[in-house]
């Protein structure tokens, strides 16, 4: 044994942080989709005319899922390696990226800005690319666990603008409770 710790220390330090960074990340997630009524069952979603090329509702669910366990893990990743030269940029970068992550459902879903939703995106993705790049340099791992997400948000990006596109009064089209308005 050359180290401090074992290969069996180590491999256990990572697990505790995963055990806390995966769950974490999951629940924030589904709270802020479930807070603002992301998906199916949102009148406004519902009524909002959506591109041929839209995946079902189970899909976005399960995707989202996968997503932020490999979120977890790469954060996880990048909090074991202690010492390692910026880190704490990657770090911040990371959570930077991910607070936004969760600002989007309320800003789509309950605020029915898609516009700001669309904006929001862009930078996340400009956020998540630079954290990507930056987990690279850290552990190798932990940037290939990022890729499916960007290739995600830019998907998203699309179906944001593509709704954008096809929705050009999105924010009038339901009611805000508490509204007398009647939709035309």
């Amino acid at each position: 044994m050359r180290g401090i710790a074992s290969r069996g220390q180590l491999r256990m330090s990572f697990l505790r942080y995963a055990l806390v960074t995966v769950p974490a990340i999951l629940l924030l997630g589904t709270i802020s989709g479930r807070a603002s009524g992301a998906g199916h069952g949102n009148p406004w979603y519902d009524a909002l005319v959506k591109p041929a090329f839209m995946p079902p509702v189970w899909l976005f669910e399960a995707a989202w899922t996968i997503l932020y366990v490999l979120l977890g893990l790469a954060l996880a990743m990048v909090l074991h390696a202690r010492g390692a030269r910026g880190r704490g940029l990657a770090i911040a970068i990371f959570l930077a990226q991910l607070l936004l992550n969760f600002a989007w459902p309320p800003l789509f879903f309950a605020m029915h800005r898609v516009g700001g939703a669309l904006l929001l995106l862009l930078a996340m993705l400009l956020l998540s690319i630079a954290a990507t790049l930056l987990l690279a340099r850290i552990r190798a791992a932990a940037a290939w666990l990022m890729v499916p997400y960007v290739a995600w948000l830019v998907f998203a990006a699309l179906l944001t603008w593509q709704i954008a596109q096809l929705n050009p009064y999105a924010e009038e089209l339901v009611p805000q409770r508490g509204s007398a308005d009647i939709p035309l």
